[in-house]
């Protein structure tokens, strides 16, 4: 049988927003890229909306900050509150301002970004992107990567010198190469609701994004361009036909502000919270980024943020690598970092994150009062919180 032929190029499965940071990283030096998509097109469905200043770091980088920030919302503050005392406390960027070029979060869909970046790099000669062309199967040897794509109901298979994972929680580039996805699942779920109303007009003092801690039945606003957020937990007793209808969905948002009680809705999502990490981000020549290495609860943002900061942690490695400037034990870096700092920040604080809100004492709420009353404990936290401070321990893990 012949030998297939390998094609000297990386291949990344998945255009979602960490698949087309990876492949833009890697087609501005220069390295040749495949995009093979399982979907017919890019990805309308909004999921992540918040990028930290540590991301936009990064995409200032890329080239891609400029026209993202155009379309969304800047969020300099985030507060939160608790039922019975309302405004607990409130924290600014600004005070970090002298560590980012963004000294904000930018509330976005993610789906803008993937088009910006297909929008800014379609047309090079080193990208090639393909839609309804999942990425089946794959097998290695010691110089390639073979694998079965899906097409028009025909199954190819082609090679290629390095592969990249970001084909989604899901990933059949995981399960095919037989790594485990370590974790667990939450046993309630998240509802998040859309709605065009203007919580600012009967909110006073109301941040982009502000969080309302409660043991019962918490909640957090966030605003995108044209509509607010408001995500709620629902418990595991209450079934996904009920946390999905209308009345339901009335009764939740009744609970934000007293004595409104009917809201216009734009759409509703309800899906199930996991925790979960890869064994391992890298096996031989295949590694997994994004929400194939990681999933965690959306609180804090940093799902969509870590797998981004995986992409740059790995392309900058193997542009090195593909350019021979450094040998390929570089690339161990990469898993050696990203997997002890998404188990030791991400999964961590996006825990501690869902635990906080859930608080019935008092705990919570004291501390954070003295965290921002506190110059040196408002700067630390802040550092946390736009995961500056997992890139700085990302960088002495090896």
């Amino acid at each position: 049988m012949s030998r297939t032929p390998i094609a000297e190029r990386v291949l990344v499965a998945g255009a979602g927003p960490v698949g087309l940071a990876a492949a833009a990283n890697l087609v501005r030096h220069g390295i040749p890229v495949t995009v093979f998509e399982g979907g017919p097109g890019l990805s309308t469905e909004s999921r992540a909306s918040t990028f930290h200043p540590s991301t936009l770091d990064m995409l200032a980088d890329l080239g891609l900050v400029e026209p993202l920030i155009a379309q969304g919302l800047i969020a300099p503050k985030f507060q939160y509150r608790n039922r019975r005392d309302g405004l607990i406390a409130e924290f600014d960027f600004g005070d970090i301002a002298d560590q980012t070029r963004h000294p904000f979060r930018l509330q976005c869909e993610q789906s803008k970004l993937t088009r910006i970046i297909y929008d800014r790099f379609h047309g090079d000669p080193n990208l090639e992107i393909a839609f309804s062309s999942p990425v089946r199967a794959v097998m290695q040897n010691s110089d390639s990567v073979t694998v079965t794509v899906e097409r028009a109901g025909k199954s190819e298979t082609c090679s290629y010198r390095w592969l990249i994972g970001a084909d989604g929680a899901r990933s059949d580039v995981r399960r095919s190469l037989g790594i485990e996805f370590e974790g667990f699942t939450w046993p309630d779920r998240y509802l998040v609701v859309s709605t065009p109303f203007d919580f600012r007009a009967v909110i006073p003092g109301l941040a982009t994004v502000s969080y309302t801690a409660d043991p019962v039945r918490w909640h957090f606003l966030l605003q995108i361009p044209g509509l607010w957020r408001v995500m709620f937990r629902v418990a595991a007793e209450e079934s996904d036909e009920l946390a999905q209808s209308a009345e339901f969905v009335q009764e939740l948002m009744a609970q934000v502000i007293p004595g409104i009680d009917r809201y216009e809705i734009a759409h509703t999502t309800l899906y199930r919270v996991h925790q979960r990490v890869a064994e391992t981000f890298r096996r031989r020549r295949t590694f997994l980024i994004g929400d194939a290495a990681h999933v965690n609860n959306p609180l804090g943002g940093m799902g969509m943020n870590g797998g981004i900061h995986d992409a740059m942690n790995l392309t900058e490695r193997l542009i090195e690598v593909w350019r021979g400037n450094k040998p390929e034990a570089e690339l161990d870096r990469f898993e050696q970092q990203r997997r002890l700092v998404t188990k030791e920040y991400v999964e961590r604080q996006s825990i501690q994150n869902k635990r906080n809100l859930e608080a019935a004492d008092n705990e919570f709420r004291d501390l954070l009062r003295r965290t921002a009353a506190d110059a040196a404990l408002t700067r630390d936290y802040l550092l946390k919180v736009s995961m500056i401070g997992s890139l700085r321990r990302a960088e002495v893990l090896g």
